[in-house]
Parts: structure tokens; C-alpha cells; sequence
């Protein structure tokens, strides 16, 4: 994982990494509509096997398909945690005082408030972001460059990130991000997929939001 240079934030028992949002106006969606949030916090980064460990241990919860005598895949430690469903991830959430982001705070985090196409600006570079390759890749690998206005990472490939906001159907559910596996288009800020909930895929892992945080120290 790299450094960041922008402010941190931790909440919860989870004591990740999360960076601000401040309150106010950006532009949303494909048609970049005008749109407001309150202030927020997001995690720097996508929940790690290591975190999700963490939350496996302590409360008992199903382990990801892949992982083997209660373990991630071999040096996978700091990549994101993925075969993880939307009840789960809203479960560690919820066990680490938090929730998932709304589609709207998902994509203030990853665009800023100038409506760009991806976290990095308007053009696509492939070496700022984990697309159309064969794997996931550990957290933070292409930072700075492929960081956010805010400093968040891995928010354009790696793996796409269940969004919260209410409970979803049993069909429908949205990711937001793209993943390893998908290009530029899945890439952008504005991208929405929407995905069946109880689906445990490679592909799909999650970050977390709070409505309140605290500087790490």
C-alpha cells in the first residue's frame, strides 16, 4: 500500500483508513445533474482479506469461497477481499460501525466536483488502474495516480464495490467502480452495474462509509 498525503480518518472497530467528503454540490451522473451531499468519510481503500479476517474471526461469519484453513489466497493479504455478497458486506459494516455508501457518496468520493469521466481526469490511462487484467491487485497499487480528488484509491478497476442506501432487491443491486476483469467503460465515476445481491463473484468486493470519524492518529 502507498502513502497518502491527504488527511485520515478512522471509525469503527475496523480501524481502517478513511478520507473526507465535505458537504456540497457536485455533478452527478452521466448527464452531470447538480447534486448535494452532507459531509462524509469513505474508506481510503477497499476492505483487504486482512480486514475481512478480522471480521471472520469475530464474529464466525462464512469465509470467502477461496480461502482455505480460514486464510486468504497465498499473498493476498493486502488485496481486496472479493466472493463476499451484499448481505456480507453490509454485515462487516455493520460490525464495524459503519455502512455501506449511497451511489451518490460513492461517486462524490471517486469524482470530485467537476464532473470527471475517471477518479484521474477525463482521459483514460490503463497504467493509473487494475483493468483487463488477469487478478486483482493489492490495494493502493496505483496510487497516487489513479487516486481520487480526495485522495480515495482503487475506485476505477481492481474490483466493483456493493453500494448501500437501503436494502436492495433480490434481483438488483448496484457496484460501482469496474473490476480486474472489465475495461475503461466500467471504469467511469457515472458507471452503475447492477448485479443479483446473493452472488458471491472474483470480481466484487466493498469499502465503507460513516457519517462521523475521528483524525487518526
Amino acid at each position: 500500500m502507498s502513502e497518502t498525503k491527504v488527511p485520515l480518518f478512522v471509525c469503527g472497530k475496523d480501524n481502517r483508513p478513511m478520507v473526507k467528503v465535505p458537504a456540497g454540490e457536485f455533478l452527478y451522473g452521466e448527464d452531470q445533474e447538480k447534486t448535494e451531499t452532507k459531509e462524509f468519510f469513505i474508506d481510503l481503500y477497499p476492505v483487504t482479506n486482512a480486514d475481512y479476517k478480522k471480521f471472520v474471526d469475530a464474529t464466525g461469519h462464512t469465509e470467502p469461497a477461496s480461502w482455505r484453513k480460514g486464510t486468504w489466497p497465498e499473498g493476498k493479504e493486502n488485496h481486496p477481499v472479493v466472493e463476499v455478497n451484499w448481505e456480507s458486506a453490509s454485515a462487516y459494516a455493520a460490525w464495524a460501525g459503519k455502512r455501506l455508501p449511497t451511489n451518490e457518496e460513492w461517486e462524490k468520493a471517486a469524482r470530485g466536483t467537476d464532473g470527471r469521466t475517471w477518479p484521474w481526469g477525463n482521459e483514460f490511462d490503463r497504467d493509473k488502474c487494475n483493468t483487463f487484467s488477469g487478478d486483482t491487485t493489492p490495494v493502493g497499487q496505483y496510487s497516487p495516480a489513479g487516486d481520487s480528488p480526495y485522495g480515495c484509491q482503487d475506485m476505477a478497476g481492481n474490483v466493483w464495490e456493493w453500494i448501500g442506501g437501503g436494502k436492495p432487491s433480490q434481483l438488483r443491486a448496484p457496484l460501482r467502480g469496474g473490476d480486474w476483469l472489465d475495461g475503461a467503460e466500467e471504469a467511469q465515476t457515472f458507471f452503475i452495474r447492477m448485479h443479483t445481491p446473493l452472488r458471491k463473484n472474483p470480481f466484487v468486493g466493498f469499502r465503507c462509509a460513516a457519517d462521523s470519524a475521528e483524525p487518526m492518529k
